[in-house]
């Protein structure tokens, strides 16, 4: 029986996949082999050694020890692309708030009631305030094409905008999904300087954080808009504050609200919504509880930030899973230690990412009831399941 641990409200529709007869799922168990949480902050939450997995329902993880996580053993799981339809169209409706001016336009008209039958007259009088500019023929630049982004600028050149993106690191899939009218950016510099709309797009990272700064805005196209759906961190607010102040950049668009953004007319601050549908939460849950289920269940790994994607079919009579430093002789060394149990190995998979190395290995026999403590005393060898 895995017991299962809940943070934050996860949606029945992934939790109810848990067979009764094999999972214990609650938000106050003890000494869970496995984690599923949103939002909550889990860096300061203290783990017991039975605990082997993590996943977020949702694609960030910087709400998770991910380095810590690393060092114990513990894969970190996501679910990237299941809320990227979500954030999408909140990306489009924030390019239509701003472009049509429409957040000042609305708190106006509010501010009218009381006026009773004058309330025609004084808005055909008050409208050429809030007049705005069509998105349609505009320039869309997007920074980072992954699957967020990606969609963004396929549904962007759908609605008549001309759309150039910039992603140094773009996946063999979304290339593939990216449509052919979106034109590739030789740089940063060129796709700030020329877009009307700048979004951004990629994860947090040493290299991208405060990217949008004094010096990187003075390269925008003035009374460009800024949309910002992805971290808080990546924009340094004070830089852009200033740069709303002198009209450098017409207005500000983020999911991240604080006090120094809320104070700024030409800021439009949306209370963290970019997953916040039905659908992006259900998707979500429903992703990594699979993935979570496959991994307690079979070892296979899929969609881990910190462990190498591997996954093969069951095959022979048992399956050992083997987590090891990425140095040399350590397959050699597992698979002599197997020879010498008098296993047979009917299919083995080794994948490696960074420092770490992960393995599955399936058999035929039966192994010893001391192989697994003497595959986990081999130097180098990090952890070991049989399943």
């Amino acid at each position: 029986m895995f017991r299962i641990r809940t943070f934050n409200k996860i949606s029945k529709d992934g939790l109810r996949l848990f067979e009764k007869n094999k999972y214990e799922v609650s938000e106050g168990l003890l000494s869970p082999h496995a984690v599923v949480v949103r939002s909550a902050n889990l860096h300061s939450e203290v783990f017991d050694s039975n605990l082997l997995a993590i996943a977020r329902a949702g694609a960030g993880t910087n709400n998770i020890p991910v380095a810590e996580c690393t060092k114990r053993g513990v894969v970190v799981f996501n679910a990237p692309g299941a809320n990227a339809n979500a954030v999408k169209e909140l990306v489009l409706a924030g390019m239509l708030l701003a472009a049509r001016n429409l957040v000042s336009g609305i708190e106006h008209t509010r501010g009218l009631f009381g006026q009773g039958d004058r309330i025609p007259e004084i808005v055909e009088k008050d409208k050429a305030r809030f007049a705005g500019i069509e998105i349609r023929g505009k320039k869309l630049g997007v920074v980072g094409l992954g699957a967020i982004g990606m969609m963004v600028a396929n549904d962007s050149v759908s609605l008549g905008m001309e759309v150039d993106g910039y992603d140094p690191f773009i996946s063999v899939h979304s290339a593939w999904s990216l449509s052919h009218q979106v034109k590739p950016s030789a740089s940063l510099l060129k796709l700030f300087s020329t877009s009307d709309f700048i979004t951004l797009h990629m994860p947090l990272t040493p290299e991208t954080v405060e990217m949008v700064n004094a010096k990187t805005l003075q390269q925008f196209k003035r009374g460009a808009v800024l949309l910002n759906f992805a971290r808080a961190e990546i924009v340094n607010e004070t830089d852009v504050i200033e740069a709303l102040n002198t009209g450098h950049l017409a207005a500000y668009v983020t999911d991240f609200p604080t006090q120094q953004l809320l104070g700024n007319p030409s800021v439009i601050c949306v209370p963290h919504l970019g997953a916040s549908t039905v659908e992006a939460e259900n998707n979500s849950a429903i992703m990594v509880v699979r993935q979570t289920m496959d991994f307690l269940e079979n070892g296979n790994i899929c969609n881990s930030v910190n462990y190498p994607n591997c996954s093969v079919d069951r095959s022979g009579d048992f399956r050992l899973t083997i987590t090891n430093e990425n140095v040399p002789n350590m397959v050699g060394q597992i698979s002599s230690m197997l020879a010498s149990d008098g296993l047979n190995i009917s299919e083995m998979v080794n994948k490696s990412r960074g420092d770490l190395a992960y393995n599955i290995v399936d058999v035929n026999g039966k192994p010893s009831s001391t192989l697994v403590q003497r595959l986990r005393d081999i130097d180098g060898v990090l952890s070991v399941r049989e399943l």
